[in-house]
């Protein structure tokens, strides 16, 4: 290489050519910490670990419906999957069930066969004792769905409330959970 071309460089030239060359440096990688999210542990929904079978009723109708549930992306989410037992199926739901720090609140993620406008809505909770309510602030009027572990009767309840025009809560659903048995 020449080396009368380097004197002939201005300043502003030499920095055009630094700026240039670190600009196609690699960036550094992010640490761990950066790259993951924050673990998540619960020993509530660690005793909702595994499958059940859900008793109750929507909208006063009786049905039946089989849940699993587990620990996914790296134990950062809570995934809860429901799908009735009628055949064909009436109903199916994916809950994903994270733990905001920050605002110390659980965040949930409720996708269902009612599609995208009822999944547009997070719904954010906090437990007290054995339960975890849930908020969704729905465009059309504010859900609450509640799970409670009944220690005693080695199962949960949960239950789901609309919030009607005239001010008044009523219920949605309610179902018993049981262990599934295989």
């Amino acid at each position: 290489m020449n080396r009368a071309w380097f004197r002939t460089i201005t300043p502003i030239g030499a920095l055009v050519i630094a700026g240039t060359s670190l600009a196609q440096a690699p960036a550094p990688a992010p640490s761990a910490s950066e790259s993951r999210g924050t673990v998540f542990h619960d020993s509530l929904f660690q005793q909702l670990v595994g499958d059940w079978t859900m008793t109750g009723a929507v909208k006063g109708q009786p049905v039946t419906y089989r849940m699993h549930a587990e620990w996914v992306l790296q134990h950062t989410f809570f995934r809860i999957e429901m799908q009735d037992a009628a055949n064909p199926s009436q109903y199916q739901a994916m809950v994903y069930i994270g733990y905001d720090n920050v605002s110390d609140r659980f965040v949930a993620h409720w996708i269902d066969s009612f599609g995208g406008r009822f999944s547009e809505t997070l719904g954010y909770g906090k437990r007290d004792g054995n339960t975890i309510a849930f908020e969704f602030d729905h465009p059309d009027a504010p859900f609450v769905t509640t799970f409670t572990r009944e220690i005693d009767a080695d199962g949960w309840r949960l239950e789901m409330k609309d919030h009607l025009a005239d001010g008044s809560w009523r219920s949605f659903a309610s179902w018993r959970l049981s262990p599934r048995r295989r």
